[in-house]
């Protein structure tokens, strides 16, 4: 892709629908400049070579590619090789990091500021992909009670026109980032595959008539399609009011401005806190398998229950401070009590296994707050 022909990320331009029609092709070079993703670094070379095979000079699609955890997916596809498009509106995304990398790699990404809503954008999306990942979402609990139907229409009716397009396109799979949110607060731990979904809120319900979706898809018209439920991922560029385990960077951020982070609860209630780069991992292999997925779930989580008041403790260690208690609030509507992960299902089907333990990924995660916490506080996920 020329200079001229790039992408404009405009962030302004950006509404609940936000449309740019400026799309262009992407550049088809043999050999691409790599950036340097930290999750890359986490694989051994045989992982790494596996991911590189399957997905060096394959064309790709990220919907919500300009998020948080989207956009760490984004930077482990370019340094696999990948030819990446990426559709987001931008209303609750990084622009940013992806507009960084659209100016970093011209030939090797294409930008597409519109919603998966919007038929023209997501067609030209989608076109010439083998594999979509599915990100794009609204991912708020608590924002999904007090909208249900615009938390509906985006993460269920948007899913299904992302299925519909990638299925007119010819790609052969997508993968869905689902939520752990679909198990509900039944009390049996650790949550399995095979439970029974108790959704609890406007924005589980929704994430999981997703999964039925791609079941669907996948047994009607013949796309594949894999769904990866999610257990609280945290990492670096989570802003610090985001809907993905924002406790933790929430907890980061009024740490290190000497204020009383709030738990709503009474802090005994339990997350498999996960780390972005074992999102990211989860869904390069689902990309990678050689057999059809069929609309199969899948726990992506590292397996260890932690409480948010261990959790509240751990990062004040991390980043140095004391004498500063959390400040609890009742709890809220829709939020699960305890939660961890039964992830053997990933690790016999996928081959997934944690690249980064909570231990390593907190404190790399906490680093980066100390070092980025102002721009932090301001970003969006």
């Amino acid at each position: 892709m020329d200079a001229h022909n790039q992408t404009s990320i405009n962030p302004d331009t950006a509404t609940s629908n936000g449309i740019d029609d400026s799309r262009q092709a992407v550049g088809r070079p043999e050999h691409f400049p790599l950036v340097q993703s930290p999750h890359m670094t986490r694989l051994t070379d045989q992982q790494s070579k596996r991911l590189s095979t399957n997905l060096r000079n394959t064309v790709v699609c990220v919907t919500g590619g300009a998020g948080f955890i989207g956009g760490h997916l984004v930077d482990a596809l370019i340094e696999l090789g990948a030819r990446v498009t990426v559709i987001d509106n931008l209303a609750n995304s990084n622009a940013s990091h992806i507009a960084s990398i659209v100016d970093s790699h011209p030939e090797q990404i294409r930008f597409v500021q519109g919603s998966i809503l919007d038929p023209i954008s997501l067609s030209s999306a989608v076109e010439g992909a083998k594999y979509v990942f599915h990100l794009a979402a609204l991912g708020s609990v608590p924002k999904s009670v007090e909208d249900p139907a615009r938390t509906w229409v985006v993460n269920a009716t948007g899913t299904m026109r992302v299925l519909t397009a990638a299925q007119k396109a010819g790609a052969a799979r997508v993968i869905y980032s689902a939520s752990s949110s679909a198990y509900g607060d039944n009390p049996a731990l650790p949550k399995i595959e095979t439970q029974a979904p108790e959704p609890e809120s406007p924005y589980a319900a929704s994430k999981l008539a997703g999964e039925s979706l791609c079941r669907s898809w996948s047994t009607c018209y013949g796309i594949d399609t894999a769904c990866l439920r999610y257990f609280n991922i945290f990492g670096p560029r989570q802003a610090a009011d985001s809907a993905y385990a924002a406790v933790i960077p929430a907890f980061l951020d009024r740490y290190l401005n000497n204020q009383s982070p709030t738990i709503f609860g009474d802090g005994t209630q339990t997350r498999d806190f996960t780390h972005v780069s074992n999102a990211v991992y989860a869904n390069l292999l689902a990309a990678a398998q050689d057999s059809p997925v069929a609309g199969e779930v899948f726990n992506i989580g590292a397996g260890q229950r932690t409480s948010v008041n261990d959790l509240a403790s751990s990062l004040a260690k991390l980043v140095g401070v004391s004498g500063i208690n959390p400040d609890l609030k009742p709890e809220r509507t829709g939020e699960v009590r305890d939660s961890v992960a039964d992830i053997s299902k990933a690790e016999q089907a996928l081959g997934y296994t944690p690249i980064t333990s909570l231990d390593e990924g907190l404190k790399s995660t906490a680093e980066w707050y100390r070092n980025n916490h102002q721009a932090a506080g301001s970003s969006q996920q």
